[in-house]
C-alpha cells in the first residue's frame, strides 16, 4: 500500500510527524512525503522537519509565497504531476491550509482515496480562507480523522457519511507529549522568570494596521507589568516595520523576537504566565498544558478548547484583553481541563484505520 503525505505549513509538520511515524511499523505499507513548500523560511519549515524527527521530503513542490488564488493553483497544478506519477493508494492531508485542499481538489479529480487529518472543526466563518479550505476537503475525503465529538456532530449536520468518519483525538498532542520533555532543555537564555508570550500571524489582526497599531499599544502596555514575549511571524514582522514598530525600543519589557523554532515555543509556552495568539493550534496546546490563552478573534474552530480548555476568546476588543489579562496577573485565571482522546495516541488510532 502506497500512501503519500501532503504538508505544507508548520502546523501540518507537527501533524504528521506521528501519523509517519506510526505507519512506519507496518510491513506492507510505504510512505512518500510531500512538502508543497507553502512555508518556505528556515524557521517555519526546515528546522521543523529536523527537531520533530520527519524525514526529509521526497518531494518539495517550492510553491512560496502568492495570493490564495495564485497558491492552490500552483499546488494544484505541481501536485498533479507527483500523483500521476507516484500512484498512491491513499493521500493522508492534514489541517485547513492551502495545501490541503489544492491537494484533496487534485485526488478528486484523479479518483486517488483522501484521507483527511484534523477533520470537522468548524468556525462557521466563512470570511476565512481556512474555513472555506476545512469545509471542501472534509466534502472530497473518504477518511475523515476528527479531533474532538464536535467535528463528529458538524461533519454529521453537513451530511458526512458517519462510515468514513472516525474519532481519534489531537495528533498535535501525540507531537507535544513527546517532545514536551526536550523542550524543557531549549528554553532560551536570559528569559524572565515571568511573562506573557504573543504570536499574531492572521491577515485579520496583521493587515489592519489600525488594529494592529491599537494592539501592539496593548502589548506595550502590558510589558510595563510583566514582561511580553513576541517572536514576531514575517507576514507581521513586515506589518510592524512599515509601523516603525520593529526598531521601537520604548518599552524594555516589550520584546521583539525572531519566530522561534517548535521545541524552543513549546518551552516558551509551557513557562508562560498567559499567551495571547491568533493561532488555532497554540490554543489547543495551551489548553494541554493548562496555560492561559487569549485568543484574539471572534471565533474559533476549536471550540473545545473554550468549553472545556483553557482559552478565552477575547476578539478585537482592547478593553477585554486588558480586563483578561488583569484576571491573569490576580490569580484568576481560567482554569479548565484536557480534552478526551488528547492522550498522546491519536496517532496510531489513525494508522489502525488506515492499516486496518
Amino acid at each position: 500500500m502506497e500512501i503519500l503525505h501532503v504538508v505544507g505549513a508548520r502546523p501540518n509538520f507537527m501533524k504528521a510527524a506521528p501519523v509517519v511515524a506510526a505507519l512506519h511499523g507496518c510491513d506492507h505499507i510505504q510512505q512518500t512525503l510531500v512538502h508543497t513548500g507553502q512555508h518556505y523560511d528556515f524557521n517555519m519549515s526546515e528546522v521543523f522537519f529536523q527537531e520533530l524527527g520527519l524525514p526529509a521530503p521526497d518531494v518539495n513542490l517550492e510553491v512560496g509565497s502568492g495570493s490564495h488564488a495564485q497558491q492552490t493553483s500552483q499546488i494544484i497544478s505541481r501536485f498533479e504531476t507527483v500523483v500521476l506519477d507516484g500512484k498512491p493508494d491513499l493521500v493522508v492531508v492534514y489541517g485547513d491550509v492551502n495545501s490541503t485542499v489544492a491537494s484533496a481538489l487534485v485526488c478528486a479529480k484523479l479518483m486517488v482515496p483522501v484521507a483527511h487529518v484534523e477533520a470537522g472543526l468548524r468556525s462557521f466563518d466563512r470570511t476565512m480562507p481556512e474555513e472555506v479550505n476545512r469545509l471542501l476537503t472534509d466534502q472530497l475525503s473518504d477518511l475523515l480523522f476528527t479531533p474532538s465529538e464536535d467535528g463528529n456532530d458538524n461533519l454529521k449536520r453537513e451530511g458526512v457519511d458517519p462510515g468514513k468518519v472516525h474519532l481519534v483525538g489531537n495528533v498535535m498532542i501525540d507531537t507535544l507529549i513527546r517532545m514536551l520533555p526536550k523542550a524543557a532543555e531549549r528554553l532560551p537564555k536570559n528569559v524572565p522568570e515571568d511573562y506573557v508570550l504573543v504570536t499574531l500571524h492572521r491577515p485579520s489582526n496583521v493587515d489592519d494596521i489600525d488594529w494592529l497599531t491599537s494592539l501592539v499599544e496593548v502589548l506595550q502596555d502590558i510589558s510595563c507589568e510583566l514582561p511580553v514575549l513576541f517572536p514576531v511571524h514575517p507576514r507581521t514582522r513586515q506589518r510592524m516595520a512599515e509601523l516603525e514598530i520593529w526598531s521601537s525600543h520604548k518599552y524594555t519589557g516589550f520584546q521583539l523576537l525572531k519566530p522561534a523554532p517548535y521545541l524552543e515555543f513549546l518551552a516558551l509556552q509551557s513557562r508562560a504566565r498567559v499567551v495571547i495568539t491568533d493561532s488555532g493550534g497554540i490554543q489547543e496546546e495551551t489548553t494541554f498544558l493548562g496555560v492561559p490563552c487569549l485568543t484574539v478573534r471572534d471565533n474559533t474552530e476549536r471550540p473545545i478548547t473554550v468549553d472545556v480548555g483553557t482559552n478565552v476568546l477575547v476578539g478585537r476588543n482592547t478593553q477585554q484583553i486588558r480586563k483578561e489579562v488583569a484576571s491573569v496577573l490576580a490569580g484568576r485565571a481560567k482554569r479548565g481541563s484536557i480534552p478526551p482522546l488528547w492522550d498522546g495516541h491519536a496517532a496510531e488510532r489513525i494508522a489502525a484505520v488506515i492499516a486496518g
